[in-house]
Parts: C-alpha cells; sequence; structure tokens
C-alpha cells in the first residue's frame, strides 16, 4: 500500500514541477530575450517600481498560476469545463510571453498596451472559470489580475509619455 501512495505522490509532484515550470520557466526566458534588446532610454512616470521589483513579483506570479493551473489539471473529474479553463489559461500565457516582446524589444507601448487589455480580459476569464472548479485556482489567479491592472496603467502613462 505505501508503494501505491509514493508513486501516486510521485505522479502528483511531477505534475505541480510541470505546472509551476512552464510558465516560470517560460517568463524567465522571455524576460532574458526580451530585455537583451531593450529600449532603455523612454520615459517612465515617477510610480515606476525599481527594476529588481518585477522580477520578484513575476517569478511569484508565475509559481501562483502554476499552482493554480495545476489544481485545475488535477481534477479527478476532468470535464469540458477544465478543459476550456485550461485552454484559457494557455492563450493567456501566450499573450503574457508575447507582451515583453511588443513593449520592450519593439518598444511600441500603444500596442502592448492593448495587447495588455486582452491579456487583462483572458485572465480574468481564467480566473473565473478556475473560481467555478476550483475556488482556490480562482483565488490564486487574482494577485495576477491586480499586478495585470497596475502594469495596465504603468502601460499606458509610458505610452502617453513616449509619443
Amino acid at each position: 500500500m505505501s508503494k501505491i501512495i509514493k508513486v501516486i505522490n510521485l505522479r502528483e509532484a511531477k505534475k505541480v514541477v510541470t505546472a509551476v515550470a512552464i510558465p516560470l520557466i517560460g517568463g524567465l526566458l522571455v524576460g532574458y530575450l526580451s530585455m537583451a534588446y531593450s529600449k532603455v532610454d523612454y520615459l517612465k512616470p515617477g510610480f515606476t517600481p525599481p527594476g529588481w521589483v518585477f522580477s520578484v513579483v513575476w517569478t511569484l506570479l508565475y509559481i501562483l498560476m502554476g499552482v493554480a493551473s495545476y489544481r485545475i489539471w488535477r481534477m479527478k473529474r476532468y470535464n469540458s469545463q477544465a478543459a476550456y479553463a485550461l485552454w484559457l489559461y494557455a492563450i493567456q500565457l501566450v499573450i503574457n510571453f508575447i507582451w515583453p516582446f511588443v513593449f520592450f524589444k519593439q518598444g511600441n507601448y500603444g500596442s502592448a498596451f492593448f495587447l495588455l487589455l486582452v491579456l487583462w480580459v483572458l485572465v480574468a476569464f481564467t480566473s473565473i472559470n478556475f473560481y467555478k472548479i476550483d475556488k482556490k485556482a480562482g483565488l490564486l489567479m487574482l494577485p495576477y489580475l491586480i499586478w495585470l491592472t497596475f502594469a495596465g496603467i504603468l502601460n499606458y502613462f509610458i505610452w502617453i509619455m513616449n509619443v
């Protein structure tokens, strides 16, 4: 019996690691690649946090997102509702990974702002769908939505200041 439990726990541990690793490694890679060619001479509003804050916040958010997605993925009664929620999650993650290239590499702050609005809506829908399936998973997405709200305001002001 204990061998069965260990195998089940190992499988679940692999799922958790995978669910967290996807956004975390993807975010780190995208951050590195987009910042390598970043236009650094743009104007920023006074409320822009220091650079290290973004690294810390995004790391925490990617971990929370990963745990939230794992909670949906592990549902024993995997159904069309969970599949749809995970599909929304995947789409928002792709948009999340595209945004830094538009903002930093291309320096296209207006397009980045509108992309962020699309991302915000997708994350809101993802969070709602996660919440319907697993309340904790939905709540784990709230810090991400709050940060995106701040990021959207920041992006907007950068866009306006650099027109």
